[in-house]
């Protein structure tokens, strides 16, 4: 566990109290924790799942068709 000093204002340590009580954490470290985690959640980039990786391989294997045209790609489709 990494431990840390930090200084808040006055509106930032109400905000962490509200947070502590509204959440019933035991400690205001939770709470940071907790918002962190929120943090983390919503604006950090996501880990890719490894069965999403799998499927992305997957497709990079397999044979690509390459188009001349519009009208090359249609005949495509149409077949």
């Amino acid at each position: 566990m990494v431990q840390s000093i930090i200084d808040l204002g006055v509106s930032e340590d109400r905000v962490l109290n509200i947070v502590k009580a509204q959440h019933g954490l035991k400690n205001k470290s939770q709470a940071v924790a907790m918002i962190l985690n929120i943090y983390q959640d919503s604006f950090l980039e996501p880990e890719l799942r490894p069965e999403y990786i799998k499927k992305l391989e997957k497709i990079n294997k397999e044979k690509h068709h390459g188009f001349k045209d519009i009208d090359d790609l249609r005949k495509q489709i149409e077949e």
